[in-house]
């Protein structure tokens, strides 16, 4: 990749790089792709983000890309054998929690008509910049990832807490926390 100045926690390789330059803080507002990031993320909990990008195509994968209404009705025998793929992260209890998010995502989309509308409420439909001047700057949990954390979990959600949630806000460019002078602010 071309010598770009960029957010430091990037810089570990291309893979990072890349998802960096096109896709991280990027504002998302289409169901499927939202829902991606909130199971990716959901199975970040605990561990790093790196570690699920460079399964995400397991993840696509085993998950059916990702179809709302195939995870909404996964069986046991579904989810046993996703907790046997080495591919992806094998957890049991975020196995699950991705079939129960499914069928909560669904409710939502129900009562708001989309996803995105009811997510996109909380930072009144537009992106939050922060306009960080370094990574030191920029927080792990904020007041609104913490009322949409507690609003998802009494939704149903599971692994939804406010450090998951600012993470799903950044990743879908509910807030852009890229440095001041990171050239995508450009």
């Amino acid at each position: 990749m071309e010598n770009k100045t960029r957010c430091a926690w990037c810089e570990k390789d291309d893979l990072y790089r890349n998802y960096h330059d096109n896709e991280w803080g990027k504002p998302v507002y289409e169901d499927e792709t939202i829902f991606e990031f909130l199971i990716l993320e959901t199975f970040q909990a605990g561990l790093s983000w790196y570690t699920v990008l460079a399964k995400r195509e397991n993840f696509r994968k085993a998950f059916d890309n990702f179809d709302l209404m195939k995870i909404a009705n996964y069986s046991e025998d579904k989810m046993d054998a996703l907790a046997e793929d080495a591919g992806i992260i094998r957890n049991k209890l975020k196995i699950k929690a991705t079939v129960t998010n499914a069928q909560a995502f669904i409710k939502v989309q129900e009562e708001f008509g989309t996803f995105s509308k009811y997510i996109w409420g909380f930072v009144d439909g537009k992106p939050i910049d922060n306009k960080p001047k370094t990574l030191s700057d920029i927080k792990a949990t904020t007041p609104i990832s913490d009322a949409l954390s507690k609003d998802l979990k009494k939704r149903g959600f599971k692994f939804v807490g406010s450090t998951v949630m600012y993470a799903h806000m950044q990743a879908t460019g509910m807030v852009n926390d890229h440095v001041l002078d990171c050239h995508t602010r450009k």
